[in-house]
């Protein structure tokens, strides 16, 4: 009974926090957060709203390569938006590509946000040396490109691998390489929100009373320090998906075999002065553009609703 009054009483303190109120209240964020759902529900249900699997390299004819969408001439229903230069269905692909895409992204976020936050945690709690040393590293990277870094982890990786598990380790390889390009931006804004928290009263009195240090920074510091980070990894999850399609579409992202949006565009790209680049290269663009928007702007609703500075 405690806990069936528990549920709807949580809902109701979600309902009139200010948080759900300021989400209620712009009309760009609703929008924004429908177009992510729908975005998000159309790559996990691919497999059932798909009319075909773009993946099953057996059921690909060639001569349906290069069909335009269904309502232009020579179009067919089977095939709403047309075929690629390999006979997938464009629309079947898209759904695919979605899925691979978000994979990736989530992936790379969750990568970066464990080892930039617990590199920023450690460089704060701990300072001297140890803070030195990893800002110095972070400094470092940042002189680069994150796509730069991506590409050169990339690329080592690969050369590492012998050339048969390539294809099949080219998720972990993708998702690796973007983490390791945006795990900065996690690891400097904790280790601000530790120099400040350690030099509060109540982590002053934990020590006193003899925790460790690591339950301190773990149950005390670190809680205070997630706002920033849900900002960070809403806004870097669309970096990470633009970062895959930028590797992809330049050939060194997921393989031909697994398209995701970035190697769909990179199809089209090749048909750009045909008339197939209408649906080859348009429609997988505004999937991504479409996608990597709802997001930014869901980022930018949060970090405004999360500041106190602004309510």
């Amino acid at each position: 009974m405690a806990a069936d009054g528990a549920a709807p009483g949580a809902l109701r303190r979600l309902a009139d926090s200010d948080l759900f109120w300021s989400f209620r209240r712009s009309p760009v964020t609703l929008a924004a957060a429908a177009a992510t759902l729908l975005l998000v529900l159309g790559a996990v249900l691919a497999p059932l709203l798909a009319p075909h699997n773009p993946y099953d390299l057996a059921s690909l004819d060639l001569l349906q390569a290069r069909d335009p969408p269904a309502w232009e001439e020579g179009g067919d229903w089977s095939f709403p938006l047309g075929t690629d230069d390999q006979g997938r269905d464009v629309f079947s692909s898209i759904l695919y590509g979605l899925r691979l895409s978000l994979l990736v992204g989530v992936g790379a976020v969750l990568l970066a946000a464990i080892l930039g936050v617990g590199l920023g945690l450690l460089a704060g709690y701990a300072g001297g040396w140890i803070d030195t040393l990893i800002m110095r590293i972070a400094d470092v990277q940042l002189s680069f490109p994150a796509i730069l870094v991506a590409l050169l982890v990339d690329g080592v990786a690969r050369s590492l691998l012998p050339h048969e598990r390539q294809e099949q380790t080219a998720v972990y390889v993708v998702v690796f390489a973007i983490a390791s390009s945006i795990w900065v931006q996690f690891a400097r804004t904790v280790r601000g929100s530790t120099l400040v928290e350690r030099a509060k009263e109540y982590v002053q009195a934990a020590r006193i009373i003899g925790v460790h240090p690591v339950m301190i920074a773990w149950r005390h510091v670190l809680p205070n320090a997630m706002g920033p980070v849900l900002v960070i990894a809403t806004i870097n999850l669309a970096i990470a998906i633009l970062t895959e399609a930028s590797l992809s579409f330049l050939g060194l992202g997921l393989p031909v075999t697994q398209p995701s949006l970035g190697t769909l565009i990179r199809i089209g790209d090749n048909y750009i002065f045909s008339g197939e680049w209408r649906w080859m290269l348009l429609y997988p663009a505004i999937a991504l553009a479409g996608l990597t928007l709802a997001i930014n702007l869901l980022g930018d609703w949060l970090r405004d609703a999360l500041n106190p500075k602004l309510r």
